[in-house]
């Protein structure tokens, strides 16, 4: 759904809570979060969406990934998950459906999370997604606001599945790249979050539809904060900026990018393509998180000690310009 529609949607309506709803439906955070006991919360997202690749079982794995990322982004640990299907049955071959949901159940298993059941309807289009419960202690939650001036904000997964996908859609891509890309989203966001509860993190989210620019927007927007991002930093993948240069940038990058267009300072003084990677709607990208400076490079080695080698140093928080971002 394009930025702020369901937000639309939902003008007028009084959305149920109760005083142990810790994050709902008033932030843009990346899940719910309910309050069971003292030293208890439910972390609860849902997620779903059409094939972007070709192989079913690589869609399963890169779905249930996807969904997944929303609980680590939170600061908290997958427990549960429930499959939610949409299947042309007079059109395609159960065996593509066992495929797919066998790739999710093998994320969900290197994740340690367990398959509850799901919901399943026919449609004439496929669609595959997890609801996903998770835990964490009600102090430890990590919302997407929060950030403090003089943070660092570290991205731990490279910018440009969004373009890179545009180019296996027009065939030209190597089977190299397919490769990186398809393993790449297929990656779960678990070691990253387990490095980041070792350090003071102030806010976290996950890189996905609303592009980097987009999510980080939801960072600072309505906050005191504003932030400098170092677009030279920022990693990409192999072979994106190419893609990007030539025009292959999906529709949603420029959907976010004009969304944003308040928000966003001198993005036009870098290159277009960078810039439109900048923007580029990720599919299971990585964490975006805040930390103290005298914290970031001890994080920063830590993840590429987990191996997470293309984590960088994207970016700087101050208090100058609340609200805004300001690309270098």
């Amino acid at each position: 759904m394009p930025p702020g529609d369901l937000a639309a949607a939902l003008t007028g309506l009084v959305v149920p809570t109760d005083d142990n709803v810790l994050v709902g439906m008033g932030t843009a955070d990346d899940a719910g979060v309910y309050r069971v006991s003292d030293d208890l919360a439910l972390i609860q997202t849902v997620d779903f969406f059409t094939p972007i690749v070709d192989d079913p079982y690589d869609f399963g794995r890169i779905a249930a990934a996807n969904a997944l990322s929303d609980v680590y982004a939170m600061g908290g640990i997958p427990k549960t998950a429930m499959n939610l299907v949409a299947f042309p049955l007079s059109s395609m071959d159960m065996a593509v459906l066992k495929k797919i949901l066998a790739g999710g159940i093998r994320v969900l298993e290197e994740s340690g999370a367990v398959l509850l059941g799901g919901h399943s309807v026919e449609d004439d289009e496929l669609k595959y997604g997890l609801s996903v419960t998770g835990f964490v202690h009600p102090d430890r939650i990590l919302a997407n606001q929060g950030l403090k001036p003089g943070d660092r904000l570290i991205l731990t997964k490279p910018l440009g599945t969004g373009v890179m996908n545009t180019a296996v859609k027009a065939g030209l891509t190597s089977r190299d790249q397919v490769h990186e890309i398809t393993e790449l989203m297929a990656a779960l966001n678990r070691d990253a979050a387990d490095v980041m509860t070792r350090f003071s993190v102030s806010a976290c989210t996950d890189i996905t539809g609303f592009g980097l620019l987009g999510h980080l927007a939801e960072m600072v927007s309505g906050t005191s904060a504003g932030v400098r991002v170092f677009s030279d930093q920022v990693p990409l993948i192999s072979g994106a900026l190419d893609f990007a240069g030539m025009g292959l940038v999906p529709g949603g990058a420029f959907r976010n990018r004009q969304f944003r267009a308040a928000m966003v300072h001198r993005v036009d003084r870098i290159s277009p393509a960078l810039r439109d990677l900048l923007f580029d709607p990720q599919t299971s990208g990585g964490l975006l998180m805040g930390c103290p400076e005298a914290q970031s490079q001890d994080l920063l080695a830590a993840l590429h000690d987990q191996g997470i080698l293309c984590a960088a140093v994207i970016g700087e928080v101050h208090d100058r310009s609340p609200g805004t971002i300001e690309v270098v």
